[in-house]
């Protein structure tokens, strides 16, 4: 055992001293602890010649605390107190109540199903610390390959070697547009109307597959795509729209609500497909009941959706 967890006294010394510390009288001590008075006395002794200081001052009359004795009071009853609490929160760390969970998100979770899936998250499990973290779709499947985080919200290419996910969002996406742009007052358009527009898109590195299935829906729609600009994160980009720097693809889910400056409009004929699932590593499941937990909510919320 290393040097510095060597000592020469046990816990029970630190449980009879922090009763007599209580009641200043060792009958009384002996009492509420069960024990002899004499095997009290000498077990407080015992912790004296540990410690190599006097714990208390004791006369015919009364027992007293030690300048020493009141320092080791003060140091004893919150560490009694935690190693009281350890077995409630160990199984309610086994049981998924307690703990953290690493949580990454793209901006389309943030704008459609997690804040809902956090506000009952926080609601059933108060105790579980959740640590956030905004990042596109290709950090995320790097960070769970590695451990590094212990779900995330992001947009799938295809099935991930090691990964289980649960798809909750699917939509065809429609256009954002400055509210002032020459087609913002048609009901619907097609991308073909668009065709001088300029666009604000993100870069292909973030999110290979979504963004393959823009130039798809641009080749159907017999149009290329003038694309002015490629930002992240989401918000950048509909901030540029505001800005009238061009159109952007958005969610039917994502609309609710707009800010001010912009206006969405539904696209009629070819458009890009937005996917949304929630992944993580199945061995973490069994390792982390946090996890579990989180995961269990969002399950919840994707069959009520």
């Amino acid at each position: 055992m290393p040097r510095e967890y060597q000592f020469d006294f046990e816990l029970r010394h630190l449980v009879y001293f922090r009763e007599v510390a209580r009641t200043l009288h060792f009958r009384r001590a002996a009492e509420a602890l069960a024990v002899a008075q004499p095997a009290l006395s000498r077990q407080i002794a015992q912790l004296e010649e540990a410690l190599g200081v006097e714990l208390f001052a004791r006369s015919r009359r009364k027992v007293e605390l030690t300048a020493a004795g009141r320092a080791l009071a003060e140091r004893v009853e919150p560490l009694l107190r935690a190693l009281a609490a350890v077995p409630d929160e160990l199984r309610a760390l086994t049981e998924g109540q307690t703990g953290q969970v690493k949580v990454a998100f793209t901006g389309l979770a943030m704008a459609t199903v997690l804040p809902g899936i956090l506000r009952e998250f926080h609601r059933r499990f108060p105790k579980i610390r959740l640590e956030l973290n905004e990042s596109p779709t290709s950090a995320q499947l790097v960070a769970l390959a590695a451990g590094e985080i212990a779900c995330g919200f992001f947009h799938p290419d295809a099935t991930t070697p090691g990964l289980r996910t649960r798809e909750l969002l699917r939509e065809k996406n429609g256009v954002l547009l400055p509210a002032d742009h020459a087609l913002a007052q048609r009901a619907s358009l097609r991308l073909k109307d668009l065709a001088a527009t300029p666009w604000v898109l993100f870069p292909r590195a973030h999110n290979p597959g979504f963004y393959d299935r823009v130039l798809a829906a641009f080749s159907r729609a017999g149009v290329t795509p003038r694309i002015e600009e490629e930002v992240w994160p989401r918000a950048n980009a509909v901030g540029l729209v505001r800005a009238g720097l061009g159109a952007t693809f958005m969610c039917p889910s994502e609309t609710r609500p707009l800010p001010e400056g912009v206006a969405f409009r539904p696209l009629e004929g070819p458009a890009p497909e937005s996917r949304l699932v929630v992944g993580w590593r199945a061995e973490d499941v069994r390792q982390l009941p946090p996890l579990a937990s989180f995961l269990a909510v969002a399950a919840a919320a994707e069959e009520t959706r």
